[in-house]
């Protein structure tokens, strides 16, 4: 682990800066995060190098579909997340502990000359809590003349925000909802900072959108609306994904989705749901 950056020593805790939670983690706790310990007087970055996830993926996966359409890319994804939303597509890895292994600069910079590819795509789960660890490799794959990729919730504070975006050549942004009750009361998050990060790295690099249409949450005809007047008001040049839902993690057989589910019906890993009327 290393020292975290983006905090502030208060009174008997220590403020984590590097998002909008601004957690105040007491001796020997843990942020939202789970990412940044507070110990020894100091808030520490315990999740540096620490991955669950090394593949080599197509571009287009990230979704990336206009940024070297074709291509691989190195992909790699840490444990954390600093947000809860109930139906994640990747729980497992995101808002669980899960077995990590640690992959240290000098080793990740090798795995990628073993394996040319367009660059490193950090992704699955949310790579801004890894933020000390992609500054360093940030700035290693710039040097080998390798692309930095990042798939994101956006939840950032603006100041981490651009420090970080010279090192980044494309962003994938998940813009969940443009309601800012369902981002605060579902999500766990912050829409007001999700569309600064999307502005800002609209001026500084090659950024796609991601919506996730869940079922009863965000799928209404007038949520769509909203949601590409937005992106269309940022850049009608943006590209953005509908990505297909499937229930999962506490939404899992519909517990909390506010529908009548009529049936589900699996088949060859793909999920149909049926509404009711």
């Amino acid at each position: 682990m290393v020292e975290a950056r983006y905090y502030k020593k208060r009174e008997g805790y220590i403020e984590c800066q590097l998002c909008p939670h601004f957690c105040k983690i007491q001796p020997g706790k843990l942020g939202v995060c789970r990412a940044r310990k507070n110990e020894s007087d100091k808030l520490w970055a315990i999740n540096y190098g620490e991955t669950t996830s090394v593949a080599l993926d197509p571009i287009e996966k990230k979704p990336l579909y206009h940024f070297y359409p074709g291509t691989q890319i190195l992909s790699i994804a840490c444990n954390n997340c600093n947000m809860r939303c109930p139906f994640c597509q990747n729980w497992e890895i995101s808002q669980t502990d899960t077995k990590t292994e640690q992959l240290p600069p000098d080793l990740l910079l090798k795995i990628y000359r073993d394996h040319p590819s367009l660059g490193v795509a950090y992704t699955y789960t949310e790579p801004l809590m890894w933020f000390e660890y992609l500054i360093d490799v940030g700035k290693l794959i710039h040097n080998e003349g390798g692309k930095n990729v990042l798939v994101t919730n956006g939840l950032i504070n603006e100041e981490p925000l651009l420090e970080l975006l010279p090192l980044i050549d494309a962003m994938n942004i998940d813009l969940k909802t443009m309601d800012p009750d369902v981002y605060k009361n579902v999500l766990f998050g912050d829409l007001d900072t999700v569309k600064r990060t999307i502005e800002t790295a609209h001026k500084n690099c090659h950024i796609e959108i991601t919506n996730l249409l869940v079922t009863g949450l965000n799928d209404r005809k007038r949520d769509i609306d909203r949601l590409i007047d937005y992106v269309a008001s940022v850049g009608r040049d943006i590209p953005l994904h509908f990505s297909r839902y499937y229930p999962n993690y506490k939404y899992w057989m519909a517990r909390a989705v506010p529908i009548v589910v009529r049936r589900l019906i699996l088949f060859d890993k793909e999920v149909i749901w049926q509404r009711g009327d």
